[in-house]
């Protein structure tokens, strides 16, 4: 951009989002600092120290910076899918809903209010405007150790035409020695983590807490033990509740047959667990719902795209075919591991995100 604009920038108090802000200010432009307050007692994301530490940046680089309560709508739309999702027996990833809902819904709606043209974010990833076709493409960072890509491929024209990623080309350690050239205090500041509200990692606690904390929605006892059984409907033990186990899982399962069993299947209807062996877990093919496209419009016929099925998977070469239902179905060129439900497949063409859904039993 040659021309000054008005930025509003989703400060965090990291390092990534703060070191966007200072970046482009550097720059020359007018830039708002906002940051969405997110505590809900249960949630490390967004706490009294981080809004402390993005409003500090904010008076040091000397811009304006506002506190946007988003409290009810990240237990809504966040916490309670999330949560919800572990008791239908899938796994759910909330950072791609964050983003869809809070920044880039939300937030985005807040910048336009405060009068700012675009909202820009630490992400790692790139958008650019082709302009032989006039359309936005969202590509993969050049740094794919921290591309963050498979978390937006929600994201259509109308957004990306307002959307910033100013650290799209940089490293990590690129953007920590930036933000140490900028004056940032905050430049060694360690990284969140993944998921933001459970950082011990244990999301089984969180949940049983979580449910206690919101009877109003969550008016169902949490699921009880059930069988663990094999293919072939054989009981192999008792698991302790459907929202404890993921597709995948080996270890905390506590049954000892002489061979290695994984999570095959989650049976909420009946509440019971289906074990198998590593190569009973690997799928030809998934179904997705709720698929989204970038451009905007869905191919026709048979889409050739390499798919990723979780956000550190390599990503598998696959043909992707539109099904009778409005969904799609996804066949791998080789199987898979553990192809979880609740999961996002995002397609790509080389570092080009076109699309994605999620995935579903089927």
């Amino acid at each position: 951009m040659k021309q000054a604009k008005t930025i509003a920038v989703a400060m965090s108090g990291g390092v990534d989002s703060s070191t966007t802000a200072a970046l482009l200010k550097k720059e020359g432009h007018n830039i708002i600092g906002i940051t969405m307050r997110l505590y809900t007692g249960f949630s490390a994301c967004c706490g009294l120290s981080d809004v402390e530490d993005a409003r500090k940046v904010a008076e040091d680089m000397g811009f304006p910076f506002h506190v946007i309560s988003f409290e009810k709508e990240f237990a809504h739309d966040v916490i309670d899918r999330f949560v919800g999702e572990y008791l239908k027996g899938r796994t759910p990833n909330p950072c791609v809903l964050c983003n869809q809902q809070l920044k880039f819904k939300f937030l985005l709606d807040k910048a336009r209010e405060l009068g700012a043209d675009y909202l820009a974010t630490g992400h790692y990833a790139r958008n650019l405007l082709d302009s032989a076709t006039g359309q936005y493409q969202l590509r993969k960072a050049s740094d794919l150790t921290k591309d963050q890509s498979y978390f937006l491929f929600t994201m259509g024209q109308e957004i990306l035409s307002r959307i910033l990623f100013p650290l799209g080309e940089f490293t990590k350690d690129e953007t920590r020695n930036l933000a140490k050239d900028l004056g940032l205090k905050i430049h060694k500041k360690r990284e969140s983590q993944d998921i933001c509200f459970v950082p011990s990692g244990d999301y089984v606690p969180f949940i049983e807490s979580w449910i206690q904390a919101r009877k109003e929605f969550f008016r169902d006892p949490l699921p009880g033990p059930g069988p663990f059984v094999d293919p072939k409907g054989r009981v192999l033990g008792l698991h302790q509740g459907i929202y404890r186990y993921t597709v995948g899982q080996r270890s905390g399962l506590g049954i000892a047959i002489g061979t290695p069993v994984y999570v095959k299947e989650i049976n909420v209807e009946e509440n019971k667990i289906v074990l198998g062996s590593i190569e009973e877990i690997q799928s030809d093919s998934c179904r997705v719902t709720n698929v989204s496209w970038v451009s905007g419009e869905a191919p026709t016929g048979i889409l050739k795209a390499t798919v990723k099925v979780r956000y550190r998977h390599p990503g598998v070469e696959s043909e992707i075919s539109e099904e009778s239902n409005g969904s799609y179905r996804i066949q791998f060129q080789k199987s898979q591991r553990a192809v979880t439900p609740g999961q996002a497949a995002v397609f790509y063409l080389g570092d080009k995100v076109i699309g994605g859904g999620w995935i579903t039993k089927g």
